[in-house]
């Protein structure tokens, strides 16, 4: 998947300074997870269906 043009989203708990979170772009069906420090490295794709399971888990 060709995620050069993606615009990716940085977490809001990101402080102004920038700091180490992740960050993620939508793609249809798909969430593109990536670490803001390595952003040329590798990213973790899930299905749209499946990550949203996850953060329903995650904030409960």
């Amino acid at each position: 998947m060709d995620l050069t043009k993606a615009a990716w989203r940085k977490s809001s708990y990101t402080t102004a300074n920038g700091g180490d979170c992740v960050e993620l772009t939508s793609v249809p069906g798909t969430v593109a997870v990536r670490d803001s420090k390595d952003p040329d490295g590798p990213k973790l794709l899930v299905a749209r269906h499946a990550f949203a399971v996850l953060l329903s888990d995650l904030k409960q």
